[in-house]
């Protein structure tokens, strides 16, 4: 199984070619040795030589076993580029877009919700090496029954984020999110929440389910969870009470002063971390504040692992506040709210610059870049709106300012395509 993961990230072509080689050498060895046998069985050797069935079978079955494997390894490499939503230009461009890819900047994106899902539908296109960082506390809704009847972890964040990187054909990525609207025991569920599920229960847990369901999506990167523990989100909210479950907090009609995980002390998701650790850019957000980018920030391991990496660490800001959750909150108040909780671990923000009013009937008011710098915080003021629905970031907008980013911090970019607010304070002060 670990094989298998090391080789099927990327194409490897000339990888699996050696090994098909290698195989064929194998096969013409054990032939050699059957030649021989045969020959000296047939009497014209007047020399008895030693027994050597075992050796030409076993020079044999190694070599047809390892050209299989090699040829297996080309196809599953190959697979993908025939997708019809991959599809343009000759073969040759489609292979230099892929490898293009699997040799772009190794990113961590941490999250949940469809922010997440929409930051990684655009950075797919750019990199092939994004891990997924995602909250296990959602208890609402499809994934909120299942953790209930199932003692699972919430599938519905991993499945939104195996769907934004899948590189599968269309028809499944459809399936994975299709949502029965009819049975008393299937209504409310997506397929992908019940597929995750029962995966998990053919692997034996959680973590296989969702790697064997990445291998099914053919997705660019991997998803992983912060933490496998079952752990609660509670809030205190400004009026001093507390409320319990996820669902429960943006519904308190309350606003949240602070957040809690229970238990307290969780162990962070070792590759989650070992990923943090390796990151060339951190992302955290966008998404729901309280209730998908502080979740996974207040498990300790993943809040000291982003805290130790010397990567850019880029925040993304909502595009408007969250009715429930970030009511009447400016871009300061949401940098606020992350140090309050000790998740004051960026040293840069990017907030959306093509601001419009919303319709009043939404309850979403847009967010503004601030008017001057924040307190060791570069600001970076970009058009990434998604402009036919203003609530939601645009995936490809947002991935171009974020690698523009990168590139220039690597040097390999003169100008950027945004304008910034340089700090008052050097990062992190």
């Amino acid at each position: 199984m670990k094989l298998v993961r090391f080789l099927y990230p990327g194409l490897h072509i000339k990888r699996y070619l050696a090994l098909s080689v290698l195989g064929m050498l194998a096969i013409g060895a054990g032939l050699a040795y059957l030649f021989i046998y045969v020959y000296v069985l047939s009497g014209n050797v007047p020399h008895v030589l030693p027994n050597r069935a075992m050796e030409v079978a076993l020079f044999l079955i190694t070599g047809v076993g390892l050209v299989a494997a090699g040829l297996w390894g080309i196809i599953r490499a190959l697979t993908p580029l025939w997708n019809p939503s991959v599809r343009g230009g000759n073969f040759a461009d489609i292979i230099l877009r892929h490898q293009h890819r699997g040799s772009g900047p190794r990113i961590v994106a941490i999250g949940g919700g469809t922010g997440l899902s929409t930051l990684l539908r655009g950075l797919k296109e750019h990199t092939s090496n994004i891990t997924a960082v995602v909250t296990v506390s959602d208890d609402g809704g499809s994934s909120g029954r299942l953790r209930r009847d199932m003692g699972v972890l919430p599938p519905g964040d991993f499945r939104n984020c195996l769907v934004a990187l899948a590189d599968a054909e269309p028809l499944v990525t459809k399936l994975f999110q299709y949502r029965f609207s009819k049975g008393s025991d299937l209504e409310g569920h997506s397929f992908g929440n019940l597929f995750i599920v029962a995966m998990s229960g053919v692997t034996g847990s959680f973590e296989e389910a969702i790697y064997e369901s990445s291998r099914v999506l053919a997705i660019r990167g991997r998803v992983l969870p912060s933490t496998i523990a079952n752990v609660t989100l509670y809030a205190q909210m400004e009026s001093g009470s507390m409320v319990y479950g996820e669902s429960s907090i943006t519904g308190s009609g309350q606003c949240v002063r602070r957040v809690f995980i229970e238990p307290a002390k969780v162990e962070a998701y070792p590759e989650a971390a070992q990923a943090i650790a390796e990151a060339q850019m951190i992302i955290i957000g966008p998404g729901s504040l309280y209730t998908s980018i502080l979740p996974n920030l207040l498990v300790e391991g993943i809040r000291q692992a982003v805290a130790g990496s010397r990567a850019p660490k880029v925040y993304v800001c909502n595009v408007s506040t969250q009715p429930g959750e970030t009511d009447g909150y400016s871009v300061a108040d949401h940098v606020e709210a992350l140090r309050q909780h000790g998740a004051g671990l960026f040293d840069r923000i990017i907030v959306n610059s093509n601001v419009a009013e919303l319709p009043r009937e939404w309850g979403n008011k847009v967010l503004r870049p601030p008017s001057g710098p924040l307190d060791g915080i570069q600001v970076i003021a970009a058009d990434v709106v998604n402009p036919q629905y203003r609530l939601r970031h645009d995936p490809g907008k947002l991935a171009d300012v974020l690698m523009t980013l990168y590139n220039t911090e690597k040097g390999k970019s003169r100008a950027p395509k945004y304008s910034t607010v340089e700090p008052t304070a050097a990062p992190g002060a």
